[in-house]
């Protein structure tokens, strides 16, 4: 009766000490896979035709989400921008106001976000099928690194089209902010782009650059360890598809709010 109620005094206990050591596990699995396909990077050869695949894949194609998504946020950005300067007496800083807010924030955490359910969650489902079907067991039979060929040239090509579809989305929204402010509201136009040089420094366009380029990074380094370690079946793929999409998102956030509280 006695080591019978001491194991129902302990299951509970070892249920709690269960989740904590699950997640630092998972958290050990993904800096190895990570530390791997950082030495992969940088040992040649480079895989140079996947990497221009993965490129079009992840750049070019995300074009149209992220010209919609920008446009729309410059858009709202003006109108909001406008209403809520007007009651100081300040719509003559709408200019200012958008660019800022696309450079800094919203234009490398929305490209980020749009890239990461269109691309990212893509990459996951791929790699996951690949490793259910043993397509990356073959690889490994074979003498061949799975990381030199499915890996780098996503890590590779995210690093290169994150600051890219930053820079479109950040223009594509002030353009946006103007057409709302100037053609709509009535904001003078010379104002609304003049006097984004007097409140604007080189510092607020590297901030967005350093940003999307740590966002790149997630992105692959999350979707590529989802869809690689995936489990068998159907099941196994999607879970493993809304888990990268879903972790990828949260680190985007929390590591936009630390290198804010840093680069400020």
């Amino acid at each position: 009766m006695g080591n019978q109620a001491d194991r129902w005094l302990l299951t509970p206990i070892r249920g709690l000490g269960r989740v904590p050591l699950s997640v630092i596990s998972n958290m050990g699995r993904m800096g190895i896979f990570l530390v791997q396909a950082l030495f992969f990077t940088f040992a040649p050869p480079l895989k140079f035709f996947r990497l221009l695949k993965q490129i079009k894949f992840i750049g070019f194609d995300s074009l149209l989400v992220i010209v919609l998504t920008g446009a729309f946020t410059g858009m709202v950005l003006g109108f909001q921008g406008f209403y809520t300067l007007s009651r100081v007496g300040s719509t003559a800083l709408l200019g200012p106001m958008v660019a800022l807010a696309l450079l800094r924030e919203l234009g490398p955490v929305m490209a980020a976000l749009m890239v990461t359910g269109r691309a990212g969650s893509a990459v996951t489902a791929e790699l996951g099928i690949m490793r259910i079907t043993e397509q990356i067991d073959a690889l490994e039979i074979l003498g061949l690194s799975p990381f030199r060929y499915l890996v780098v040239p996503n890590l590779l090509a995210a690093l290169i089209c994150l600051p890219l579809l930053t820079a479109i989305f950040n223009v594509i929204g002030i353009l946006g902010g103007y057409l709302i402010g100037c053609k709509l509201l009535g904001v003078n136009g010379g104002t609304y782009f003049g006097s984004m040089s007097d409140y604007m420094g080189m510092k607020d366009v590297l901030i967005g650059l350093y940003k999307s380029i740590c966002f790149g990074g997630i992105i692959a380094w999350v979707c590529c360890h989802k869809g690689y370690t995936a489990g068998f079946g159907a099941e196994g793929v999607s879970k493993a598809t809304t888990q990268a999409v879903v972790l990828s998102s949260v680190l985007i956030l929390v590591c936009d709010y630390l290198l804010t509280s840093v680069l400020f």
